[in-house]
């Protein structure tokens, strides 16, 4: 299987834009549907249960999603920091916190010092994992949290935060879904960030994009890249990332992804 997570010294987050660019992009309309749903509610256990039934529609039915390095103005009570929200097999949440695995979990120390989504069997291979590292992922594989990925996020002030996904089943690859798993953590990620934010007598923020940077991001929500984008409207690729770079800047989006959420929240396009 191609790994997804390389050594730091050819990592994959080291890659150039423009060749992130040119490889397929996963589809995001398809995650519209998730938007548009988070927009009705204001409830984190409602959002998280959301997210929990995308994902296993997917294959990845278990899902965690924790705040690494900052106090979350939102989270269920049940669940003790990092984690702000967990979908578990009951008997290995207890376990991880009773043991308060997070202080040793590989995934909990690594993610901070990773860009990209990456696979949990792979960490293993790129890092000299210490042995109560590689005993929570030994335990969490054998409770049943198998082929498990993670995705790193971040936002204001260095803060990261973390989804990750597991499926309960040997016959899955996560290879194959980490396109569309990135896509919702990224989209879960943003309307949590929403739920969470104080209310305002303001209202909504207003975002004006140029007619320019709205095309370009509506080819972004469409799954084009920057390179694909820049054929159908025929300019160059450092004049579409320019467009894509001040929308993301205005929108307060740190991904494309992001972006796309952010905008079809606040009725951009």
């Amino acid at each position: 299987m191609e790994s997804n997570l390389a050594p730091p010294e050819t990592s994959a987050i080291e890659r150039s834009d423009t060749d992130h660019d040119r490889r397929p992009q996963p589809p995001i309309m398809d995650r519209f549907s998730f938007t548009e749903c988070a927009k009705q509610t204001h409830s984190l256990r409602a959002l998280f249960e959301l997210l929990v039934n995308c994902a296993t529609e997917e294959g990845f039915g278990e899902v965690a999603y924790g705040a690494l390095n900052f106090v979350e103005p939102l989270r269920l009570a049940e669940y003790p920091p990092p984690t702000v929200a967990v979908k578990w097999p009951p008997d290995w949440c207890e376990r991880y916190f009773k043991h308060k695995y997070h202080t040793i979990d590989p995934v909990v120390r690594r993610t901070p010092m990773l860009l990209r989504p990456f696979l949990w069997d792979q960490l293993a291979n790129h890092y000299e994992l210490q042995p109560d590292e590689r005993r929570v992922l030994d335990e969490a594989r054998e409770a049943g949290l198998k082929h498990g990925m993670s995705v790193p996020l971040f936002g204001p002030l260095g803060r990261v935060s973390v989804v990750s996904f597991a499926s309960p089943s040997d016959d899955v690859d996560p290879q194959d879904r980490i396109g569309h798993l990135n896509a919702l953590a990224s989209l879960f990620h943003t309307a949590h960030g929403e739920i969470a934010r104080p209310c305002n007598n303001g209202g909504e923020k207003k975002v004006t994009l140029s007619q320019r940077e709205i095309t370009c991001m509506r080819w972004v929500a469409e799954g084009k890249s920057s390179w694909e984008i820049g054929v159908i409207l025929e300019i160059s690729l450092n004049t579409v990332n320019f467009h894509i770079k001040n929308a993301m800047r205005k929108l307060g989006a740190t991904t494309r992804i992001q972006a796309v959420a952010i905008a079809i929240r606040l009725n951009v396009f």
